[in-house]
C-alpha cells in the first residue's frame, strides 16, 4: 500500500541501553525501599523492633555502659586490635554465592592442571635435551 503525502512518516526511536551509572542509581533507589520483613510488620500492624535496633538502644543506656566499663579491658586482652579490625573488614566483604564459588573453583583447578602439564612437559623436554648434550 502506498503512503499518502498527507500522512507523516513515523520513525521508530530505540532507547539506548542503560549505563552502569543509571543501573547503580536504580539499584540504590530500590534498596532504600523497606524490606519484606518491614513491610510485613507494618501490614500486620505490629510495632516490632528488630533485634539490632533493640541492642543499639540497650548500648546507649548509660547504666549498661557504666556496668560494662570495668570489663572493657578484658575484651582488649582477649581480642587484640588486629583481630577486631579483621572482623570489621570481613563484615564488609561481598562473599560470592554457591554457583559463583563452584565456577571459580573449577576455573582455578583447570588452570592448575594446564599449568602443571606445561611445566612437566617443559621439564621433560629440557631433561632429554641436557642428557643428550651433557652426557655425550
Amino acid at each position: 500500500m502506498a503512503e499518502s503525502k498527507d500522512s507523516p512518516k513515523t520513525t521508530r526511536k530505540v532507547k539506548n541501553p542503560e549505563t552502569f551509572r543509571e543501573r547503580a542509581v536504580k539499584a540504590s533507589a530500590q534498596s532504600e525501599q523497606p524490606g519484606r520483613s518491614r513491610r510485613l510488620r507494618v501490614a500486620a500492624g505490629k510495632p516490632v523492633r528488630s533485634s539490632a535496633l533493640a541492642a543499639k538502644k540497650v548500648g546507649n543506656n548509660k547504666f549498661v555502659r557504666l556496668a560494662t566499663k570495668p570489663f572493657h579491658w578484658l575484651g582488649r586482652i582477649l581480642f587484640p586490635k588486629y583481630l577486631r579490625n579483621s572482623y570489621q573488614e570481613l563484615k564488609q566483604v561481598h562473599w560470592p554465592n554457591r554457583h559463583d564459588t563452584r565456577r571459580l573453583t573449577f576455573a582455578v583447578v583447570v588452570f592448575a592442571i594446564v599449568f602443571a602439564a606445561l611445566v612437566s612437559g617443559l621439564d621433560f623436554i629440557l631433561d632429554k635435551l641436557f642428557r643428550e648434550v651433557l652426557l655425550k
